[in-house]
């Protein structure tokens, strides 16, 4: 071969292959993180409570059509459906929250929520992206354009949903409710990522199988008779019987359950009486359970009716009152797909990065879609940096949870690695049929 011929190819082949290294998620991240940032900081400026994200909905509508997405709004509410399609293949829905909590921000941020609105109770509140919701939307955005500017990599449908009223556990109810599954195309998997806020930039949770729990909540109403604190005698005093109560309630999970099974009852609110010397006619409970299985939920709500049923009887007393609502259901992360997609993530942040994490007894409405026969897969992305982790490790605290008006994810660090893991999760399910 000629020299010159020889340092033609030579040099064709050097931007070729730099061409195809550029084009992978992470780099792209890299490369684009301006404009993503931007896009944050506006989303972490104009929060907006469940069930009100009104603007925040147009504007990852307006995302989403830039990218070529055949969008429709208010599903559910102000849910957001965009599917960017690209030939014969299989549908993978890939899903953000959108709303953000009644916290006064109080971070040190340029771009912090000045934002302040009339809260459930006619209260003025403040409003805060404390949850990391502002930049999972960024991420989903991030994704939805890497995918569109790099379509010869891939082949079926992107799904984006943007979902309203996940902290209140009830946007994606009110999507299904709406007919997601039947308006547009029932996805053949579904994928989810939330920021973990005691969790490194750069590293990657993961858990198959159960992550996050059943939440109900129930409310006991003791009805006893109400007279005087000099004459106990005379009265059934429902405090009393709501404090045997709560120490029967510990029984449930100790001595009904078995301890492998995962279990948790709360008496979180007691309230009772007006006066010292005052016996009243009720004393409310509220009480938060928390379980895995339908089999422990329904043991759970049944043992406690039969408990606080008893407590009445024991006494005389009226039978109580009591109100179950059936909060979340718990998340189930498909084996087949987590395992599919973990060979992808080492790929990414490398195993020693890659962490099986501990299940948690929080609750995550992403569940409802794996209920609705999809197979799931959320996995918890750090969102702090190593440096901010240590400090204060160093003063003997822990970092800031979700939900903290000092919570903040570092985005510059966090957006690379979780674009990346989030497309190429999405690539490897819609890889072209050869």
């Amino acid at each position: 071969m000629k020299p010159g011929l020889y340092f033609s190819s030579l040099l064709l082949f050097f931007f070729l292959a730099r061409s195809v290294i550029a084009s992978d998620p992470f780099t792209w991240t890299k490369d684009n993180l301006p404009d993503l940032v931007e896009l944050y900081r506006y989303l972490h400026a104009h929060p907006e409570l469940s069930f009100q994200e009104e603007k925040t909905a147009e504007r990852l509508a307006l995302e989403f059509e830039g990218v070529g997405a055949k969008v429709t709004s208010r599903v559910g509410g102000h849910g957001v459906v965009a599917l960017l399609k690209n030939g014969d293949g299989p549908t993978v829905m890939m899903r953000t929250d959108m709303d953000a909590l009644p916290i006064v921000e109080e971070t040190d941020l340029a771009f912090a929520s000045r934002v302040k609105v009339e809260g459930s109770q006619g209260v003025e509140v403040g409003v805060m992206h404390a949850c990391g919701h502002d930049l999972h939307m960024t991420n989903l955005v991030a994704v939805a354009r890497y995918l569109s500017r790099h379509k010869d990599t891939w082949r079926g449908t992107a799904m984006f949903i943007s979902q309203p009223a996940e902290e209140v556990g009830a946007g994606a109810k009110a999507m299904l409710d709406d007919g997601l599954f039947e308006r547009f195309p029932k996805p053949d998997y579904a994928l989810a990522m939330h920021v973990g806020s005691d969790v490194a930039t750069g590293r990657i949770r993961y858990r198959p199988g159960y992550s996050h729990a059943n939440v109900d909540t129930v409310g006991i109403t003791i009805i006893g008779r109400g007279g005087h604190g000099a004459r106990p005698h005379t009265t059934v005093d429902p405090i009393v019987l709501a404090a045997r109560l709560v120490l029967d309630l510990q029984t449930i999970v100790s001595r009904e359950i078995k301890p492998i099974d995962p279990a948790v009852i709360t008496v979180g609110s007691i309230h009772g009486g007006t006066k010292s010397n005052i016996i009243g006619e009720t004393c409310d409970l509220r009480l938060t359970v928390r379980s895995y299985s339908d089999k422990v939920r329904a043991h759970l709500l049944e043992a406690i009716e039969r408990k606080a049923r008893a407590i009445a009887v024991s006494a005389k007393a009226p039978a109580p009152e009591i109100t179950v609502s059936q909060g979340t259901p718990s998340l189930h992360n498909d084996e087949d797909l987590v395992n599919r997609i973990l060979p992808v993530f080492r790929r990414i942040v490398g195993v020693e990065n890659l962490e099986l994490a501990e299940p948690t007894m929080g609750g995550e409405d992403f569940s409802r879609y794996g209920r609705a026969g999809v197979p799931i897969f959320m996995w918890r992305m750090g969102a702090v940096n190593a440096d901010r982790l240590a400090k204060w490790k160093s003063r003997d605290l822990p970092p800031p949870s979700l939900h903290s008006p000092i919570f903040y994810p570092d985005v510059e660090e966090t957006l690379p690695t979780s674009v990346a893991a989030m497309a190429s999760a999405a690539l490897e399910i819609l890889q072209p049929k050869r």
